[in-house]
């Protein structure tokens, strides 16, 4: 599926890659919804729609990830939210042994997020995730999404991969159609993000449902 002799960086998405997608799907279709019907008086059918409604309008922008919107929209803390829910935020079964091997292979291993920066951060202190990545990047410090163009162009500026030699993982389609746009040799989908939810229909990329397949391959081929 990969050649991991050709591979010396890999980018990683954090949700639905690194992280269990349920606790992100919880908040935002379920949590916010709820505590956004109590704080407007609104029954909880009408607060999912009028959310649903400006969910669709911002997707995809940086205004979509951003908690600071979110909380001026809502005139709610997003964060305060999420941390009454934060019991749900977990690694995939699958992640530590996969980013151990890469950590231990010698390549440089990036996290490249959309999430917003307390959100990573939060996401950190209750997984220690920072732990495997060499370096960890918010798309909220370059001003622009993964689905941007420009963002690519921002990332490989500061950070210097070359796109012939990187592995690009995501759970997005939309997202991997961006990186090979932009020149990204390696793609690789997540077909499974959410634990609780069905195996999502992948085509146009090799996908994946767990990232232990790759664990011995990686330690045979470590660039150490």
């Amino acid at each position: 599926m990969l050649d991991w002799s050709k591979i010396s960086t890999v980018l990683l998405d954090m949700d639905g890659t690194i992280l269990d997608l349920h606790f992100d799907n919880h908040f935002w279709l379920h949590h916010l919804p709820k505590r956004y019907s109590e704080s407007e008086n609104i029954s909880l059918e009408q607060a999912k729609k009028k959310l649903s409604a400006h969910y669709q309008d911002v997707e995809g922008t940086i205004d979509w990830y951003c908690l600071d919107y979110w909380a001026k929209h809502t005139n709610l803390s997003i964060t305060d939210l999420k941390r009454e829910i934060q019991h749900l935020i977990r690694l995939r079964d699958d992640a530590h042994d996969f980013l151990t091997a890469l950590k231990a292979s010698g390549r440089d291993v990036v996290l490249v997020t959309n999430a917003h920066p307390d959100s990573l951060s939060l996401k950190i202190e209750r997984t220690e995730l920072d732990q495997y990545f060499d370096t960890l990047y918010s798309t909220h410090e370059f001003g622009v999404t993964k689905e941007s163009q420009l963002l690519w162009q921002k990332l490989q500026a500061k950070h210097g991969f070359d796109v012939d030699c990187t592995l690009f993982v995501d759970d997005s389609l939309v997202i991997l159609d961006s990186a090979k746009k932009f020149g990204i040799k390696h793609l690789l989908a997540v077909a499974n993000p959410d634990s609780k939810q069905a195996n999502k229909k992948i085509s146009g990329y090799p996908a994946i449902t767990d990232f232990g397949i790759f664990v011995e391959e990686i330690k045979r081929s470590g660039l150490n």
